[in-house]
């Protein structure tokens, strides 16, 4: 046997994840507000990217990037040439056909809001402006008082104090640890929070919820020795034994059903009612419509500017006079223009056939509501359209879709199959849930049971086990029978 060096020639196939491949199965996953930040990142970088104004739209959406004529856009040409060649975006919407654009319905007939609900247009609209909070957080406020009350080592103490204040009005931090940070006793920390516990709203600055409760007892002057064992023995108040509290507090029950209804009164989130991060406005990426001829399904084309490749500007820098560097540079903010384009059109293909499919799979939720959601998984639809599951999975992330019952993210109309009890077709979770809640709702004052429950489901066709039931209400935040009546005797 040689063990002599010497050169063999393998061939081997294997798959190239390209740069640009990699965008676009990353530009897949984004929202509309991503991409649109995405592109705003491209502009500013190439020069022969330019942003185009939808203007005079007709019947049929266009894309929301335009490829070059000369140049085919379909998704065997996303791998540029000289490149390996790369997955497949899984891309072929011949035969797809929409409805007018919701942008051109809208002029016509009405507002389309964000729940799907439509109303006349005009003048008369509310300034939208008018509604934004302006109102200063909590910490501002906290921080306004203490610059009043306060001066050199109690108010920076106390800034440490209120940068440790939550939204909700509680300490997060033990005083100990404070005081270690800073360097100072602890007795002095306390004092300095008694102040801050003074402060506007009542409540703030508490450890826990007794308290919070305590803090606002005391301005209100009602923190009287009973009140006092009441707050301390709040447990014992949530799971509803009134008549071990009633001999704790040494009270009967005309005082007792006082203290309770003063207990209400009081606020266990003091801090909530100052502004603080504003939450994100939900944006839908598609938009669904019922018409005559079948379901209008459109992209948000207002959170998604179109992208053209500036010819004339690269043809102008093309005539003039270049050096090699230049020449390599022009050329490849040509391919790079190009390859965003086509991936940016790949993408709102794919997006509009997914999201047919889902539209044609749920139809019934479309339709007549949530009880009539089926089970779906990412396979099904990847097989329907003839796309990897995977693509499927990223097409449905982070995007939102707005139609006449409200909206919702793409993930929700996929869920898992119950089966029916008479051996019908599968009911999906999510139907099930509503199901649960809607019973629950009418209970009256005979509370159900989990057991109950599940004889009523079984009724309804559900064959669905107690521990299932007990899951799904958890998820929907309800509570246990024994929990349900014990809320009941104190709201009584």
């Amino acid at each position: 046997m040689s063990l002599a060096p010497r050169l063999d020639i393998r061939q081997t196939q294997g798959l190239v994840m390209t740069p640009q491949l990699q965008q676009a199965i990353k530009l897949l996953a984004l929202s509309n507000l991503e991409i649109e930040g995405v592109i705003a990142e491209e502009l500013e970088k190439n020069p022969l990217l330019e942003a185009v104004a939808a203007e005079g739209e007709g019947p049929v959406p266009e894309p929301v990037a335009e490829a070059p004529r000369d140049e085919p856009a379909g998704a065997d040409e996303l791998v540029m040439a000289g490149e390996a060649a790369g997955e497949s975006l899984d891309v072929d919407v011949a035969g797809e056909r929409f409805d007018d654009s919701v942008a051109d319905r809208l002029g016509m007939d009405g507002a389309l809001g964000m729940n799907g609900l439509s109303g006349p247009l005009g003048d008369d609209l509310p300034d939208l402006d008018a509604f934004a909070d302006t109102s200063e957080s909590l910490a501002d406020h906290l921080l306004a008082q203490a610059g009043t009350l306060l001066s050199g080592l109690d108010h920076l103490i106390a800034q440490h104090l209120i940068d440790q204040i939550d939204e909700a009005g509680y300490l997060t931090a033990s005083v100990h640890e404070i005081a270690t940070r800073l360097g100072v006793e602890a007795i002095t920390v306390e004092r300095v929070l008694a102040v801050v516990q003074t402060f506007d709203p009542t409540g703030v600055g508490a450890r826990d919820l007794a308290e919070c409760i305590a803090l606002q007892a005391k301005e209100a002057d009602r923190f009287d020795p009973a009140m006092a064992r009441l707050i301390g023995n709040l447990d014992l108040l949530a799971r509803g034994e009134i008549t071990r509290l009633k001999r704790i507090c040494h009270v009967d029950d005309e005082d007792m059903a006082d203290m309770i209804r003063e207990l209400r009164g009081y606020d266990p989130k003091p801090g909530t009612r100052f502004g603080g991060e504003p939450a994100p406005a939900i944006v839908p990426d598609l938009y669904v419509t019922r018409t005559k001829a079948g379901w209008g399904i459109e992209l948000n084309s207002a959170t998604l500017p179109r992208v053209l490749v500036n010819k004339a500007y690269h043809a102008e820098l093309a005539s003039g006079p270049q050096d090699k560097a230049s020449k390599a540079w022009l050329g490849d903010a040509l391919a790079s223009a190009n390859w965003l384009v086509k991936a940016l059109d790949q993408r709102q293909k794919t997006i509009l056939k997914v999201a047919t499919e889902i539209v044609k799979q749920q139809e019934a939720f479309f339709l007549h509501g949530v009880a009539h959601l089926r089970p779906l998984t990412l396979a099904r639809v990847a097989e329907a359209i003839e796309m990897h599951e995977s693509t499927v999975s990223r097409v449905t992330s982070n995007k939102y879709l707005s139609c006449a019952r409200g909206q919702f993210e793409l993930k929700y109309f996929f869920t898992s199959a119950i089966q029916s009890a008479d051996g019908g077709d599968a009911v999906s979770a999510q139907a099930v849930k509503a199901a649960i809640k809607a019973l629950i709702a009418g209970e009256g004052d005979k509370i159900l049971s989990d057991d109950t429950l599940v004889e009523r489901l079984n009724d309804k066709g559900f064959d669905i086990a107690r521990r299932t039931v007990a899951k799904y209400r958890e998820a929907m935040g309800i509570g246990s029978s024994v929990q349900r009546r014990r809320a009941r005797v104190l709201a009584g």
